[in-house]
């Protein structure tokens, strides 16, 4: 049986301590339900808190790079997925995530969260302004949620998790 993959999304240098706090707690939670973090890789902002959080508990990382090499790389990544792709990586993240938390909001988290969106993949919002929840959950897809933390964000994320769902049957 394969690992449960979820991804973290979130501003780069532009977070805020909020949304790294978040990330950094969120990171923690993940890792202490066992399953894999999934992020941008970089060494900024969100991606590199959650990484953190997650390797502090004894979590496993995936960082998908948009560069084609490793110099932006967290230190707290595990596994390393090198694309060259830029921002074209976004979907890779998003598609290889069975839940998408997005921490905060910036324009690759919005678009991140928009090819969420159009794959049907359960996306949960924290520390992001409520007219982007409103603005994604008008695309009448009833998978984008808010969370008021990174607790509640673990709790919904959980009833789309595979191995959580046959737990509970």
């Amino acid at each position: 049986m394969s690992k449960t993959i979820v991804g973290v999304m979130g501003p780069g240098a532009d977070a805020t301590p909020q949304e790294q706090d978040a990330a950094f707690e969120l990171g923690k939670l993940i890792a202490g339900r066992g399953w894999i973090l999934l992020t941008g890789g970089r060494d900024a902002g969100v991606m590199d808190a959650a990484s953190r959080g997650a390797k502090a508990a004894g979590g496993l990382t995936v960082g998908i790079l948009p560069t084609a090499d490793t110099g932006e790389m967290s230190s707290w990544i595990d596994i390393p997925i090198v694309t060259g792709m830029g921002q074209a990586r976004n979907n890779v993240n998003v598609l290889s995530s069975e839940v998408v938390f997005a921490c905060g909001l910036g324009p690759g988290t919005a678009a991140e969260i928009a090819l969420a969106v159009k794959a049907r993949k359960p996306v949960i919002m924290l520390c992001g302004p409520s007219e982007a929840l409103n603005f994604f959950s008008s695309f009448g897809d009833s998978r984008v949620f808010t969370a008021s933390g990174p607790e509640e964000a673990i709790e919904i994320g959980s009833r789309f998790v595979p191995d959580e769902v046959e737990k509970k049957v």
